[in-house]
């Protein structure tokens, strides 16, 4: 290889001046291999005179010459080349070195993936190897020095060395895989043919062999699947007749057969293919039978996920059958199904057929697709419905309910519900392309939305020669007796109103001759008249208009110059032409906003704006519903908000805006501060941000305000500042901004609260929620004005005070924190009253705590006497004959005193007071048994004693007798006559021993015990001694007697 600077005596008539720049020339001589197919060819798709490849023949000074843009090399020849190029030749030119290797099942030749590392080793080289393998042969690759790694298409390897590997199947599809050096990949395995190509940039060094290829004949694979059908259900698998030779084989036998397998047994199968993929041999379907009574149908078609055969091209169909003469109704899942043309497939690739049995042969009324206007179709007798659905997709099936329609005589009737607005919907008759049955009809029912008009248009038809009768279509609508009759050439209905039927009528056809076809379209729209408006903000400045349809599923059809949208927004400065289709004023909302800015307080003109609404055009078919200011803020700046008409009252609980207007005013990043009206107590607010000030109502034409008066001033410290001047009489509500939701995080906010001289506030927290802080402390304060003093500070982790008197005007402050968890918000309450009702409140409510206590003591000095007199109660030890004798205090009572009212008088003395006495030991053996019943509810009859009286028997202890009264023993009632007053017994007992009578020293004396001395002086203590005493009488014999 020699370079040459001047080659013009050599190139006779090539050497030419571009641009006053030589050409660069290179003379070199090479030798290609005998196997090689070299290329040489110019990269830059210049002119020939300006690059080219020249061949000499002879030496460096022979002028016989042959230039190419590209230039083919002649296999094992020496040949001596001439580049000459406005650029460089290792860069204009590239090479290619293609070389061949055939394979057998057992052995390829050459061996190796030789290449030629002398042969332009300057230059751009692709070396391309192509493989040829014969069927059912592994071809190995194997690359000894240069392992590799996957890389996509896009990447470039870095080193400059690019292999591809391109591999061609036996259905023809293609696929590149690239690789870059220093992988893991140091074996690859083709099964058909393939091409691999390295390709290696300027000055890179290949070896003399790149990979080594060997072949084997591949080993027999086969495929197992175990399947188990559903019951009722036949699956037949078939193999395509132009697919290569494999058999699918069912049983232990095994059964095998090339063409076609039923299954029809519901239990578990193992199907088994003798070739490796026969999913690109094989289709499979998957049948059921659905018949049909008089009344009702054995089942719907519903096709759930199936598990078999997943990987394959799968047909699942019903066979349908009803008695002669009725039809079956296949009902579409909402919307509808589409029809489309033998020609076109589903998007979804979910394709549905159907097809009817006549006696002439089987009819296809047609091809369906999901999402259409067909909802219902009737075929008569006896059909096939059939879903096709690709190996590669998932099976998302729809379910027809399926029912015995009534008695047709056509062969199907096809059921649309075209929906509304603008649509053109295409329909086929029976068995498009091909012709339609002779003599038979075929009927579309078409359901047309009101205010809307159809026209039918023809598409594509086929007039058959008719041997009898004629081809024709006839529209019938409800209510009229005679339809219009027309034939396929004539003009078909054209902006026509309301629902209708289309029936085609088929003649006797010649059968040598094209039947009958017919492809038409179906387009509605609307036939309502617009409103047109007008609406002209060029003059304007400031307000935006914007319309929108409330439902999704509204009918509305809004335009703007002429184009349907959704939403319509008119500019301020702007000129626009409207109009409304069938929007009547409940499905339209119209509202309009309005920015008002300054960049700097200095240069602000807007003191004093007044928020207003500007006249809205009356050609709108709705009403001004809402009108939104946004007020931008200048820098270091606050936003003034007055009401022009008195004061701003904000919308609580009792104190709702029931007006025609409210007002809501929010941040400017959409945080809400409240609902406002007229007539309150809010003389001002101040918001250090961004405000949108939104005014509602059912018809803002009706109140335009003025609303608000705005004004920007300096910047505040708070986040808001109310100015509130609360009312004599009337309870002032203050409420944190956004409530009941909270306040943002770290804001605050502040009323200054201002009162008259003579009054003061009484301040109550009626509703504070407190958040769990994440960082910070909510904090409320209280200070009158001037006064640094805080008359209360508190935190939200601090004891609540809920009630404040404060003497004068006074600032109230809230600051939020970063909260964790709830959040933070207070509603107020103040109350003004004069000072001199709070003096005198003061008193009353002093008075009333001294007369409180008094009742109190009253109370227990009247509690602690009645107990006392409880404990000085008479009491009796009562003796029962036949029973047990009671001590008083015993507690052995059935009842006790606290539950019967034996303890209950009208009247008693104080000296009756005195019955604990008895219990003396000196009384117990002298106690007269008077009163021996218990005390009872019920009367009960006496019981005499049979065995005397008991012997009471003391102990040391107490004193009292060990006695358990009869307990649950039934006891007859007492003769009246001896149950209360019984007769006394016989023992004397004097005056002074008996319980009915006490000596009068020991009257009002606790303890029972002697004051003075002297004889015995007795009074009567009961009615007892009313009794009188028997007269005793001494007879002769000394004895007593009554």
């Amino acid at each position: 290889m020699r370079l040459t600077t001047i080659c013009a005596g050599v190139l006779l008539g090539i050497v030419i001046l571009l641009r006053l720049n030589l050409s660069e020339c290179l003379h070199m001589n090479v030798h290609p291999d005998k196997d090689a197919a070299v290329t040489v060819s110019s990269t830059l798709f210049l002119p020939l005179e300006q690059c080219s490849v020249c061949t000499v023949r002879g030496g460096e000074n022979d002028t016989q010459t042959a230039c190419h843009s590209s230039l083919a090399l002649v296999p094992d020849e020496d040949i001596t080349l001439l580049f000459n190029c406005t650029e460089l030749p290792q860069r204009a030119f590239a090479i290619q070195i293609h070389r061949k290797i055939d394979c057998t099942k057992d052995s390829c030749s050459p061996a190796t993936g030789a290449a030629q590392p002398s042969l332009f080793p300057e230059f751009i080289r692709t070396l391309v190897w192509h493989l040829n393998v014969p069927e059912m042969t592994v071809l190995s690759l194997d690359f000894p020095s240069d392992r590799l790694k996957e890389m996509t298409e896009a990447e470039i390897c870095q080193d400059g060395y690019q292999y591809a590997l391109t591999r061609t199947s036996t259905e023809g599809e293609v696929k590149t895989q690239t690789y870059c050096r220093n992988g893991l990949v140091a074996h690859l395995d083709i099964l058909s043919n393939a091409t691999v190509s390295l390709q290696v940039q300027n000055g890179g060094e290949v070896n003399s062999s790149i990979f080594t290829a060997t072949a084997k004949p591949m080993k027999k694979q086969s495929r197992m699947m175990s399947v188990t059908p559903e019951p009722d259900t036949i699956v037949t698998i078939s193999r395509d007749a132009k697919a290569k030779e494999c058999s699918v084989c069912v049983g232990e036998g095994p059964t095998c057969n090339s063409k076609e397998l039923v299954l029809k047994d519901a239990h578990n199968i193992s199907v088994t293919f003798t070739c490796p993929q026969p999913q690109y041999v094989f289709s499979v379907q998957i049948n059921r039978d659905i018949d049909c009574t008089e009344i009702a149908c054995s089942g719907n078609i519903v096709q759930a996920e199936s598990s078999l055969f997943p990987d394959f091209n799968r047909t699942f169909t019903w066979d349908l059958k009803v008695p002669p003469g009725l039809s079956f109704q296949l009902d579409f899942p909402s919307p509808g199904m589409r029809q489309i043309p033998p020609s076109e497939s589903c998007p979804d690739e979910h394709t549905y057929t159907i097809i009817t049995y006549q006696r002439t042969g089987p009819a296809t009324i047609g091809m369906f697709c999901p999402d259409g206007t067909i909802t219902t179709v009737q075929v008569l007798y006896k059909g096939r419905v059939s879903l096709q659905v690709p190996g590669d997709r998932k099976l998302e099936p729809l379910d027809f309910k399926v029912t015995v329609g009534p008695e047709i005589k056509m062969l199907a009737v096809v059921k649309v519900n075209l929906p509304r607005g603008v649509s053109d919907t295409n329909f086929l008759s029976a068995n498009y392309p091909r012709g339609f049955s002779d003599n038979d009809l075929m009927r579309w029912d078409f359901m047309v939305p009101g205010m809307h008009n159809y026209t039918v248009n023809f598409l594509n038809y086929t007039v058959p020669l008719c041997r009898k009768k004629k081809v024709m279509v006839i529209y019938d609508k409800e209510g009229e007796e005679v339809g219009i009759q027309k034939t396929l050439v004539d003009p078909q209905p054209t902006h026509r109103q309301g629902s209708f039927t289309m029936t085609m009528f088929n003649c006797e056809t010649d059968k040598t001759k094209q039947g009958l076809s017919l492809h038409f379209r179906l387009s509605v729209m609307r036939s309502g008249h617009p409103v047109l408006c007008t609406v002209n903000l060029s003059e304007e400045e400031g307000p935006f208009l914007h319309i929108e349809k409330m439902g999704s599923d509204s009918h509305c059809e809004m335009r703007k110059d002429s184009v349907v949208q959704e939403k319509i927004t008119v500019p301020s400065g702007t000129k626009a032409s409207l109009s409304f289709l069938d929007c009547p004023s409940e499905d339209l909302r119209l509202t309009a906003t309005k920015t008002i800015g300054c960049q700097s307080l200095d240069s602000c003109s807007v003191s004093g704006t007044l928020l207003k609404v500007p006249k809205i055009p009356m050609c709108l078919p709705t009403l001004l519903q809402s009108f939104t200011w946004h007020l931008n803020i200048p820098v270091y700046g606050t936003v003034d908000l007055l009401s022009p008409t008195g004061n701003l009252r904000q919308s609580l609980p009792g104190q709702e805006c029931n007006g025609s207007v409210s007002l809501h005013i929010a941040e400017g990043d959409g945080s809400s501060i409240g609902y406002f009206c007229s007539e309150g107590i809010i003389r001002k607010v101040q918001v250090h941000s961004n405000v949108s000030v939104t005014a509602t109502a059912k018809d803002l034409s009706l109140n335009q305000g003025p609303f608000l008066n705005v004004s920007f001033s300096d910047e505040i410290s708070e986040s808001i500042i109310y100015t509130v001047q609360p009312r004599m009489g009337s309870p002032a509500l203050l409420a944190t901004p956004n409530w009941p939701n909270g306040m943002k995080p770290y804001s605050t906010v502040s009323w200054i609260v201002n009162l008259p001289g003579h009054l003061q506030a009484n301040l109550l927290f009626t509703n504070i929620s407190q958040p769990k802080c994440g960082q910070g402390h909510t904090c409320i304060k209280v200070q009158t004005l001037g006064s640094p003093e805080e008359l209360l500070s508190q935190r939200e982790d601090e004891a609540a005070e809920d009630k404040l008197m404060i003497p004068e005007s006074f600032y109230l402050n809230m600051s939020n924190c970063l909260p964790e968890d709830r959040h933070f918000s207070v509603l107020s309450k103040v109350t003004l009253q004069n000072t001199s009702m709070l003096l005198q409140s003061s008193i009353l409510w002093a008075v009333g705590a001294v007369l409180l206590l008094m009742l109190i003591v009253l109370a227990v000095v009247c509690l602690v006497i009645r107990k006392k007199k409880r404990t000085m109660v008479n009491e009796a030890s009562i003796f029962v004959r036949k029973g047990n004798i009671f001590i008083p205090g015993d507690g052995m009572f059935p009842k006790t005193r606290s539950d019967n009212e034996s303890h209950v008088y009208a009247s008693i003395e104080d000296t009756m007071v005195y019955g604990h006495l008895l219990r003396e030991p000196s009384y117990v053996g002298t106690i007269q048994a008077h009163f021996q019943g218990q005390p009872v509810d019920t009367y009960r009859t006496f019981m005499p004693l049979q065995d005397g009286v008991p012997e009471i028997t003391e102990t040391a202890a107490d004193h009292e007798p060990e006695l358990v009264p009869e307990k649950d023993m039934h006891r007859p009632f007492l003769d009246l006559s001896e149950s209360f007053m019984p007769s006394r017994p016989r023992t004397p007992i004097n005056r002074h021993n008996s319980m009915g009578f006490m000596d009068r020293r020991m009257v009002d004396n606790e303890l029972c015990t002697f004051k003075s001395t002297g004889d015995i002086n007795t009074i009567r203590l009961s009615g007892a001694d009313q009794i009188l005493e028997p007269e005793i009488f001494i007879g002769s014999d000394g004895e007593e007697s009554i």
